[in-house]
């Protein structure tokens, strides 16, 4: 297993997986997991994929992060930075409202109005997170045919929402 090529290939969706989780961006975290993926590469078999096992430390080291007595002290500090920079804007505005569901309506048409088989791996694989080996066996297609597929339809998505980017 080359080290390197591994984490460099998965960086993005482990800084993505610990947001999801953890609420927060957080190096530390990060460092973690590629210490775990580097002790136990070993251990790794190539009965799923790569991308699936990194996802899966990196899922456990999030929650595991999250039920920590660090996380439970610093998440309860009552510091005035802190308490002010969690302190969400409760006055959210019709504009703001509105804004906000113009923007969500103008994603699910572009969405809606992809080809059906892009629609249909672009749904797998960013709204259910399915891995692209995973969409390939689902849809009983070649790999090769899932990525040409996803880059097409993220294209398209590009070209009708380059307002909105």
């Amino acid at each position: 297993m080359d080290f390197n090529k591994v984490i460099k290939e998965n960086k993005q969706n482990i800084k993505n997986i610990i947001r999801l989780i953890t609420k927060e961006d957080n190096e530390d975290l990060e460092q973690e997991v590629y210490v775990k993926i580097w002790k136990n590469s070993n251990k790794y078999k190539e009965q799923g994929t790569i991308k699936s096992w990194i996802s899966q430390i990196t899922k456990n080291t999030s929650l595991d992060y999250l039920k920590s007595s660090y996380h439970k002290v610093f998440s309860t500090a009552t510091s005035d930075d802190y308490t002010l920079g969690t302190i969400k804007d409760k006055k959210s505005t019709p504009e703001k409202n509105a804004a906000n569901t113009e923007r969500q309506q103008k994603i699910i048409k572009a969405v809606n109005n992809l080809k059906p088989k892009f629609k249909e791996v672009i749904m797998m694989s960013e709204i259910y997170g399915y891995s692209y080996e995973e969409c390939a066996k689902k849809l009983k297609c070649p790999l090769g045919t899932i990525k040409s597929r996803i880059y097409n339809a993220k294209k398209e998505l590009a070209e009708q929402l380059k307002d909105l980017i």
